[in-house]
C-alpha cells in the first residue's frame, strides 16, 4: 500500500500545490509545461500541425468518420483545421483568418500549450488514478450521490475521473457502466451531463489565458463545488427531470453492493483492491500518456476549425451579442462592470469551452473568474464534449444537451457573480 501513500501524495503535490520558482508561484504542471516550451520552442508550431494533420486524418483512418451525422459533421471540420493552422503557421491567407485574436490566438494560446500540457498532465495523472486514491474517494463520497444527484455511489468516481482525467475518460466509465445495467437512462444522462466535465489541465489553461492562475487553488476547488451543486439543482428540472429510469436493452438494474463495514474501512478495502489489480507505474504511465496523445489529436483540429468559425462568428456578426441578450437578466441583478463581456462569454461556451477566455481577457478580475468558473461548469459544448456524448450508447437530443447547457450557465453565473464580487 506504499504505492497508495507515495504516488497518491506525488500526483497532489504536482496537480494542487503551488510552488514559487524564480519568482512565479504556480502548480508543478504548469512549471514543468513552461519549461518544455521554453525548450522546445522553435519547433513546437511544427509539432502541432502535424498533430493536426494526424488527429483530421485519424477518423478516416479508423473508418470512424462515417458512423453517423454527427461523426461526418466534424470530420469535415477536422479537415478544415488542416488548412486554418497551415496558414497560421506559414503566414498566408486571408487578412480575418491571421488576424491576431482569431487564427493567431486559437493557434498559440490554445493549440500550442494544449498539445504539451495534455500528454504531460495524462503522465502525472498516472499518480493520480491508477493506485487506489480514485477509489477511495468515490466510496468516500458515496453518501451523498443519491441523496443528492439521484445517482449511485459509483457514479463520485465518474465524477473524479472527469476532473483529475479527462471528460473523454469520464464518459467511457459512464457508457460501460450503463452498458452494464449499473446506471438506468436517467442516472447516465445525470452524470454525462453533470459531471464529464473538462480536466484541471484544461482548467490550467483557462487559468493561464484570463490571468488567475494565481488564484489556482481557490479558482480549482471552487469551481468543482459550484459544478457539482449546479448538477443537484438541473436533476431537479425539466429535460433531466423526465428521462427515463430504465436501463440499457431493459436488462436487470444492477444495485450496489455495500459492505457492512464503517464507511472509512470500505472506502481503505477498495483503494487496497486497486492497488493489487493495478498495473506498474510504468505500464500506467504508457497507458495514460497513450491516452493523453489520442485525446490531443482530437481536440486540436476541432479547436481549428469550430472554435475558429465561434471567433469569426463573435468578432464579425452580432448574432452571439444577440444570443447573450438572453444571459443578461440573470447578470443585470448584480453590480457587474463588464455585462457584455460577460454574456458573450457565456453565449459562446457552447461553442468550446476555451473560447469564452478569449472574450474576457481584458475584462476585470471579478468578470475573468467568473468566465473562468462558467466555462467549466457549463460542461456541454459542441467542438468534444457533445460528438462524445452522441457517440456513446446514452441516447439524447441534441436539443435537450443545449437545454441543460443553458440551465447550467445560468445557475453558474448566479453562484458565482457574487461570490466573485466579494472575493475580488
Amino acid at each position: 500500500m506504499w504505492r497508495f501513500f507515495i504516488y497518491s501524495l506525488i500526483g497532489v503535490i504536482f496537480f494542487f500545490v503551488p510552488i514559487s520558482i524564480y519568482g512565479q508561484s504556480t502548480i508543478m504542471i504548469d512549471h514543468i509545461v513552461q519549461w518544455i516550451t521554453l525548450l522546445v520552442k522553435p519547433v513546437l508550431p511544427y509539432y502541432v500541425l502535424v498533430l493536426i494533420i494526424i488527429g483530421a486524418i485519424h477518423p478516416f483512418i479508423n473508418q470512424r468518420w462515417n458512423e453517423s451525422k454527427t461523426s461526418m459533421i466534424f470530420s469535415f471540420f477536422k479537415v478544415i483545421g488542416i488548412f486554418i493552422a497551415f496558414m497560421v503557421v506559414f503566414n498566408v491567407g486571408p487578412a480575418f483568418v491571421l488576424k491576431d485574436n482569431i487564427g493567431p490566438f486559437l493557434y498559440e494560446k490554445l493549440a500550442i500549450p494544449l498539445s504539451v500540457l495534455i500528454p504531460i498532465g495524462a503522465i502525472f495523472l498516472s499518480f493520480l488514478v491508477g493506485f487506489g486514491l480514485l477509489e477511495f474517494i468515490g466510496v468516500i463520497c458515496r453518501p451523498i450521490m443519491r441523496p443528492i444527484f439521484k445517482t449511485p455511489g459509483k457514479s463520485a468516481v465518474d465524477a473524479v475521473a472527469s476532473f483529475v482525467g479527462s471528460y473523454s475518460i469520464g464518459l467511457l466509465i459512464t457508457n460501460k457502466v450503463y452498458k452494464s445495467g449499473g446506471y438506468t437512462h436517467k442516472e447516465a444522462v445525470v452524470v454525462a451531463t453533470g459531471f464529464s466535465t473538462v480536466s484541471a489541465t484544461f482548467m490550467i489553461i483557462v487559468a493561464n489565458t484570463l490571468g488567475i492562475i494565481q488564484h489556482w487553488n481557490l479558482y480549482f476547488w471552487f469551481t468543482l463545488v459550484v459544478t457539482f451543486i449546479v448538477t443537484a439543482i438541473t436533476v431537479q428540472l425539466p429535460p433531466i427531470r423526465f428521462e427515463k429510469k430504465t436501463t440499457y436493452e431493459n436488462q436487470s438494474y444492477k444495485k450496489e453492493i455495500r459492505r457492512d463495514m464503517p464507511l472509512l474501512k470500505e472506502s481503505w478495502l477498495e483503494a487496497k483492491l486497486a492497488v493489487k489489480q493495478s498495473k506498474t507505474l510504468i505500464e500506467n504511465v504508457i497507458e495514460n500518456l497513450r491516452d493523453g496523445v489520442i485525446m490531443t489529436i482530437a481536440i486540436l483540429p476541432s479547436i481549428m476549425s469550430i472554435g475558429f468559425l465561434g471567433l469569426i462568428i463573435t468578432e464579425y456578426t452580432p448574432v452571439i451579442e444577440y444570443i447573450s441578450y438572453i444571459f443578461y437578466p440573470f447578470i443585470s441583478i448584480f453590480p457587474v462592470e463588464n455585462i457584455s463581456v460577460l454574456a458573450q462569454a457565456s453565449t459562446i461556451s457552447i461553442v468550446e469551452m476555451l473560447l469564452p477566455a478569449a472574450i474576457a481577457q481584458s475584462a476585470d478580475l471579478a468578470t475573468r473568474f467568473t468566465v473562468a468558473v462558467m466555462s467549466v461548469s457549463a460542461i456541454i459544448f459542441f467542438s468534444s464534449v457533445v460528438p462524445v456524448i452522441l457517440s456513446t450508447e446514452i441516447k439524447i437530443s441534441v436539443w435537450k444537451l443545449v437545454l441543460i447547457w443553458f440551465e447550467r450557465v445560468v445557475f453558474t453565473l448566479l453562484i458565482t457573480i457574487p461570490f466573485a464580487l466579494w472575493i475580488f
